[in-house]
């Protein structure tokens, strides 16, 4: 038996209704997209291009100051509270002044989450390394954070702190007493006022800027929210990025880690050929790519969203 045709009349009703229907939901997802803040990859890579005309920015250099300088000026103009956390540092060169830079979106909760990457690069002698993915690409990113937060419709109930840490690089040779100098600081800090115990989540990003992006699962990182980044990149189509691998990294998430803060380090520790590229010359603006960028920064961004829902359940 074949289906009997609908008549004229309610064939166009039907189609009415469903012409109806989809305007609606093409309204609706064209107002979803007005309201949401987006992350934008060519800008972020732009901003590793500034940062990276100022050539090696190594901490208490004078390329680092004027880093600094345009850092600090980029996250003023997002009309964020923005703060220097300056401390001297103990090296085994003698002390070197550093900075902490940070901008700050408030919430109605007493809750925190920080986002942070640091800005300097590793100090060499030998050759020009001007750090476009170590360094630049994570700065960049927690820039690129900041703008997109305050457009964020509607806002966060936490507060967010938009960390850019300094003297995450070993002045010498990488110790633990030499090296992660802004994160130790900052942790110490927040540990002596008691807003440690705010801290909802510590999100690290760290050379995240590679052509051929591959995240890695780095192993002391808590597990639950990096589940949750990684469900979150693989919702917004970016898994591809995030790997299964694993591996132990030493990086500024651990002084918070060692603190009971959950944390979380995003960062791609294959840079070139057999890791070729990092701590080299060939750490160039041209090995980056916008669309990794854009990939750990809208995935971010998401996060962030499932976070605040997640730390102020009533």
């Amino acid at each position: 038996m074949s289906r009997p045709e609908q008549s004229w009349s309610s064939r166009v009703g039907t189609r009415s209704v469903l012409f109806l229907a989809l305007s609606m939901v093409s309204l609706l997802a064209i107002s979803q997209k007005a309201a949401s803040p987006g992350f934008d990859g060519d800008r972020a890579l732009a901003d590793v291009e500034k940062l990276v005309a100022f050539g090696p920015r190594p901490s208490g250099s004078e390329a680092h100051r004027r880093a600094q300088e345009f850092l600090l000026e980029q996250l003023a103009a997002t009309g964020l509270e923005v703060e220097r956390d300056d401390f001297t540092a103990r090296t085994p060169v003698g002390p070197i002044a550093m900075s902490n830079l940070i901008a700050v979106r408030r919430g109605t909760s007493e809750k925190k989450i920080l986002v942070a990457g640091h800005y300097d690069t590793k100090r060499f002698d030998d050759f020009s390394f001007v750090g476009a993915n170590d360094g630049g690409s994570s700065a960049a990113v927690v820039l690129e954070l900041a703008r997109a937060l305050v457009r964020l419709d509607p806002p966060l109930a936490t507060t967010v702190w938009l960390v850019l840490l300094d003297g995450e690089e070993a002045v010498v040779d990488w110790s633990d007493t030499d090296s992660l100098y802004g994160s130790r600081h900052l942790a110490s800090r927040m540990e002596t006022t008691g807003e440690i115990g705010q801290v909802g989540a510590f999100l690290l990003v760290d050379m995240v800027g590679d052509r051929e992006l591959g995240i890695v699962r780095e192993m002391r990182s808590t597990p639950w929210l990096q589940d949750l980044v990684w469900a979150e990149a693989q919702r917004l189509g970016h898994g591809e990025y995030f790997l299964e691998s694993r591996m132990y990294i030493d990086d500024d998430h651990l002084p918070f880690a060692r603190r009971g803060v959950p944390v979380v380090d995003l960062i791609d520790f294959q840079y070139g050929p057999v890791n070729t590229f990092w701590h080299s010359r060939e750490d160039t603006l041209d090995k980056l790519s916008a669309a990794s960028l854009r990939a750990v920064g809208e995935t971010l961004l998401s996060v962030l969203v499932q976070l605040d829902g997640r730390l102020n359940k009533q």
